[in-house]
């Protein structure tokens, strides 16, 4: 025992610190956490599960569609936004619950406060002083705005989730994968939906045929998405708003929502005066072990932008906590972490790219396939899929599969482990199919793309 209140002291009750400080209870510890929200942090209140929820909410019009070639008929639904928001509220007011059950049946006392550091063991909870051997950083990350004229009438991501009204209208800047999800969300939904991206292509960092057929997808549906362009100014009109582009032009929305990316969320917490080292953009420096520049002072999780990925925070935390509380030094792996994005349609991808692959290796085999998924042939969508095999050639290892169509976050899952075990093309082929799947064609690839 010490003469702290608390052997850990975790400040920001996301995905990362809750599992963090359930899992250092869990070996014996003292535990307390706060957080000036909602708990579950991102993922849970203003990210992965909304957005997921309207992911198919914006999907079911296109669903009723597809029924009409399998013989069901009827008037088309009707959406209701006020019906969609509260429904979602109530989930999410229902996690947070199960959130804050999880932390009391653990033993970690929640605090319902903003934590500032006022010495590297000492936190002022609005108020209440509170001490602790260890202190964990895991505040999370974000939205970025740039700096230009009008950007106090726009909206984030986080306000996108609790609109008054539902727009006719709305133009998204950026081209991650957060701008593309909300892009499909809107387009599903009835909203005329602009998407804008300063740069020549979508999703950069992902592999460039997915790329190419997520933006060629999304424009098969009706989003306009306009590459090579940017918003210099944005002016509030008593119709609308109305945004002046790089080149002059103008466009009009009833809303403009920007995700042009997150920055970690560490201001006002006291650290720059304790010395903790940080990056430019506000991210935590950190070891291999999560100690940053003060001894017992530690960070995880998006404020520290390694991978902004919810079960990468998870996974550090589980790694912070075995080697600090259980005496079992855990390194964090960080290589074919699996990932999706829930675009329309979805993406699906582990490993490397085929840009990355080739500066690795130098001589890697592609292995493509691009089809109309099977139910589309009576569905009547147009929608296609696209499936991606890179292989070193002198392995014969696959290390890289890349997928964007129906279910591809699900069957990437699967596929991430077997990555993740260093298949190779051959053990890929050796692979009975299940037919007929779309999933099939990733052990059915013979021939390599020309």
């Amino acid at each position: 025992m010490t003469d702290f209140d608390y052997d850990l002291f975790v400040i920001g009750a996301g995905s990362g610190g809750v599992r963090a400080a359930r899992m250092a209870s869990s070996y014996g510890a003292r535990v307390g956490i706060c957080e000036s929200f909602k708990v579950g942090g991102t993922c849970v209140v203003r990210g992965c599960i909304p957005k997921k929820l309207f992911v198919y909410a914006s999907h079911v019009a296109e669903d009723f569609e597809s029924a009409r070639g399998y013989g069901w008929s009827g008037d088309a639904p009707t959406f209701d936004w006020p019906t969609l928001l509260a429904n979602k509220d109530k989930e999410i007011d229902r996690l947070n619950g199960l959130y804050k059950q999880t932390l009391s049946n653990n033993n970690v006392d929640l605090f319902e406060k903003k934590g500032v550091m006022i010495d590297a063991h000492t936190i002022d909870l609005e108020g209440q002083i509170i001490t602790a051997d260890k202190v964990l950083v895991a505040t999370g990350s974000w939205p970025s705005m740039p700096d230009i004229p009008g950007i106090e009438h726009v909206i984030s991501s986080n306000e996108a989730f609790h609109l008054d009204e539902w727009p006719g209208s709305v133009i998204i800047v950026g081209g991650g994968y957060i701008a593309v999800e909300f892009a499909g969300i809107f387009n599903g939904l009835g909203v005329q939906t602009t998407q804008l991206y300063r740069k020549d292509q979508i999703l950069r960092g992902f592999d460039q045929d997915v790329r190419d057929s997520v933006a060629i997808e999304m424009r098969k549906k009706g989003v306009d998405l306009q590459v090579n362009t940017d918003i210099t100014s944005i002016e509030k009109t008593a119709d609308g708003l109305v945004a002046t582009l790089r080149d002059g032009g103008t466009l009009q929305a009833d809303v403009i929502m920007y995700a042009t990316g997150r920055v970690p969320s560490t201001g006002g917490m006291g650290l720059e005066d304790l010395g903790v080292a940080m990056r430019d953009n506000g991210a935590i420096t950190v070891d291999e072990n999560y100690c940053t520049s003060v001894d017992n002072i530690f960070s995880l999780g998006d404020c520290i932008d390694r991978m902004q990925l919810t079960p990468v925070a998870i996974a550090e935390a589980m790694a912070f906590t075995a080697t600090q509380f259980n005496n079992t030094p855990t390194p964090m792996d960080y290589e074919n972490v699996a990932t999706a994005v829930f675009s329309q349609p979805p993406v699906g991808t582990v490993g490397m790219t085929e840009e990355e692959a080739r500066v690795k290796y130098g001589d890697v085999v592609i292995f493509k396939s691009d089809f109309r998924p099977l139910l589309h042939t009576l569905g009547g969508s147009s929608e296609r899929t696209m499936m991606k095999l890179i292989v070193d050639k002198a392995s014969d290892r696959v290390v890289g599969v890349h997928m964007v169509g129906m279910d591809a976050g699900e069957i990437i899952q699967g596929i991430g482990v077997a990555i993740k075990c260093g298949a190779t093309k051959a053990q890929f082929d050796a692979t009975m199919a299940i037919h007929p799947t779309a999933a099939e064609e990733f052990v059915t690839m013979r021939e390599p793309a020309s």
